[in-house]
């Protein structure tokens, strides 16, 4: 019998199994927007799709939403679908508008922020661990 879990969406390991996917950015934003919101966060998040060397995840936030700085330990590719956000890119500010993409290399500090309510789609692309 499997345990209960507080997950909203099927096991990752589950849901990227096949060998290739065709995803619908409307419908999954569609069905994030009539997910509550999860404590005070002010963003919605899927991983749409996950593999050893990538990830890509579809944002919606709120307008003031923001992700506090981080970094990744691989290309980063953040690309506004929809909204206006603005990105703080180890002190460098970026005002990014729907149909505009900012790539970071591996390990850079940066920070995102909504100006207004927005979609955007993060893929990160991890660098090969090297023996």
């Amino acid at each position: 019998m499997s345990e209960p879990t507080d997950r909203l969406r099927e096991h990752p390991e589950n849901r990227f199994q096949a060998p290739q996917h065709q995803i619908d950015l409307n419908q999954v934003a569609d069905k994030l927007m009539a997910e509550p919101l999860q404590g005070k966060r002010l963003h919605r998040q899927e991983t749409i799709y996950k593999h050893t060397s990538a990830t890509i995840a579809l944002f919606l936030f709120e307008q003031g939403a923001s992700l506090p700085e981080h970094l990744a330990e691989g290309v980063v590719s953040v690309q506004v679908l929809e909204g206006k956000l603005k990105m703080n890119v180890e002190g460098q500010l970026h005002d990014l508008l729907a149909g505009q993409i900012l790539v970071l290399a591996p390990g850079v500090k940066h920070n995102v922020r909504a100006e207004a309510p927005s979609r955007m789609l993060l893929t990160v692309c991890l660098q090969p661990k090297s023996s």
